[in-house]
């Protein structure tokens, strides 16, 4: 989609979302054409002229003031996510062309860095969402069903927002996946605004959309938000429930890169979970550097062959069927 369409209905969406009584306007009662507010009470409140916003919301004023906009996401109460969409998508950067097959690299400080958390999970993301390192522990939380060296190869790397929605482990694993999945495509909504027309994130989204209809429903309704600090309980098929502190972290130097951490309340059951996880997992790693005999398919993945945890806590990760996702207000 191009970007002046993407400003459009994101606009137009931001607009549905508000009743005149909410914007300070009068309501006289009675049916109105369009949900929320017109274009003419915007501007009126925005202090623009109706024709100039049209044209605004048509992605024909390309040089749109700092003022017009700042007005239009005060009228329309824009959070400071959906702002910083607005602006991408009201000034869209020239393509930049990207030397092609060149896949993204971890520098080797910040995979030396998350492979030092040991037992805390610690992963890196690309610019759109590709797993690009992991350690052991978030290996075994959030895939211990893939094999813990694909990302190492870029055509194999796992994508978090794929896994969301197509991976029935992953939907298994979140006991709040609504939220989570809503939270993912708000996500993607922001870097879509960031990177428009980029050929890789155009063909996950349509993938996704093509692929899930849960996922395309949440598109159309433009979410707009940075994934953060979130906490999140996860079900997990070894040790059971945690909840767990994730911190989101960008790397300056690498573009688009993040790194992403996650912690239990120190002294919590969670904490004792995790440590549990990260156990069984060094377990496994280490019976795995000793014996070469291959395991049985039910048993869990840790490293580049299938090996059995220890009696005290080998089972495998079992299989699930997709839910439909519940309708919940975003967090």
């Amino acid at each position: 989609m191009e970007t002046r369409e993407e400003l459009g209905e994101f606009l137009r969406s931001r607009r549905a979302r508000l009743r005149p009584q909410d914007a300070g306007l009068p309501s006289y009662g009675g049916r109105r054409r369009v949900p929320g507010l017109r274009r003419e009470e915007l501007a009126q409140l925005a202090g623009v002229s109706a024709g100039y916003y049209t044209r605004l919301e048509q992605g024909q004023s390309p040089n749109a003031s700092d003022a017009v906009l700042d007005a239009v996401a005060r009228v329309l109460r824009l959070d400071e996510a959906e702002r910083a969409h607005l602006y991408s998508l009201a000034r869209p950067k020239p393509p930049v062309r990207r030397r092609a097959a060149r896949p993204e690299r971890v520098r080797p400080g910040v995979r030396v860095m998350i492979e030092s958390f040991g037992g805390v999970p610690a992963l890196v993301m690309g610019r759109f969402c590709d797993v690009l390192a992991w350690n052991r522990t978030a290996h075994a939380l959030l895939a211990g069903h893939l094999d813990f060296d694909a990302p190492d190869r870029p055509a194999e790397r796992p994508n978090i927002a794929r896994l969301m929605f197509l991976d029935p482990h992953t939907r298994e694993l979140y006991a709040d996946w609504p939220r989570k999945a809503r939270s993912t495509v708000a996500d993607l909504r922001l870097l879509a605004g960031r990177y428009p027309g980029d050929p890789a994130l155009t063909g996950l989204i349509g993938e996704l959309t093509v692929g899930s209809e849960e996922f395309a429903r949440l598109w159309a309704a433009h979410a707009v938000g940075d994934c953060g600090t979130a906490t999140r309980v996860y079900r997990h098929p070894l040790v059971g429930t945690m909840t767990l502190m994730c911190e989101l972290l960008t790397l300056p130097e690498d573009e688009g890169q993040r790194v992403a951490v996650m912690n239990a309340e120190p002294g919590s059951p969670s904490e004792e979970a995790l440590r549990l996880l990260a156990d069984l997992t060094a377990a496994a790693t280490a019976a795995a550097t000793t014996t070469a005999a291959p395991a049985p398919p039910d048993t869990f993945r840790t490293g580049r062959r299938n090996n059995r945890l220890p009696e005290s806590g080998g089972v495998g990760v079992r299989q699930s069927t997709p839910r439909t996702m519940e309708e919940r207000p975003c967090r």
